[in-house]
């Protein structure tokens, strides 16, 4: 009996490290993202990182900037679109807790509307109430250059004075949110 027990035990422990080695088939846990540089949340970019900045802004309203402009600056920004439930439950709090906040202190809001045409971007823009502008982002590009294009909006990107990541945010978790308004208000009170 012992012997027929320890050969059934061995033959399970084989089949199972056989099955651990095997590629899974089917849905997989998590979010699977194209590029492999990609961190759990679909971050190519990481604190302490300097900001991507080969892209130029072009605003709502017509108007345009870069980061190379905005040196100097704090600068956010927050990556959405209008069909995000989510976004649109963040943008109130990034124009009162954010923008209304600390635009007198040195800091720049933009949100960068993921892959919309100008007259979807204008209309949320007003649809939301918000005074902070919003980029357009044609084809994801500027997205893709801070987050796998697998990944989803929103998200936030802190940028201090000279140009380093300070704080990334993914979707809209309170503590997280109030984590980034803590980094903002100490970034605004320190002169770099």
């Amino acid at each position: 009996m012992k012997k027929t027990l320890f050969t059934l035990a061995m033959a399970c422990s084989f089949l199972l490290s056989v099955a651990q080695d095997k590629p899974q088939k089917g849905p997989q846990k998590g979010p699977q993202f194209e590029n492999p540089n990609s961190d759990a949340r679909g971050y190519l970019v990481k604190v302490g990182d300097i900001a991507p900045s080969d892209f130029q802004l072009v605003l709502h309203d017509g108007t345009k900037t870069s980061l190379a402009e905005l040196k100097g600056k704090i600068v956010i920004l927050q990556f959405t679109a209008s069909w995000c439930v989510v976004c649109r439950k963040e943008m109130p709090e990034l124009e009162k807790e954010v923008w209304q906040a600390y635009k007198d202190k040195g800091v720049v809001l933009i949100g960068v509307d993921r892959d919309e045409p100008l007259d979807v971007v204008q209309k949320f823009h007003k649809d939301m109430n918000i005074s902070y502008p919003l980029a357009l982002d044609p084809g994801a590009g500027i997205f893709q250059r801070f987050a796998d294009k697998k990944a989803g909006v929103t998200r936030n990107v802190v940028i201090d004075r000279n140009g380093k990541i300070q704080y990334l945010t993914r979707l809209y978790n309170q503590e997280e949110f109030e984590g980034m308004v803590k980094v903002i208000d100490q970034l605004s009170i320190t002169k770099s």
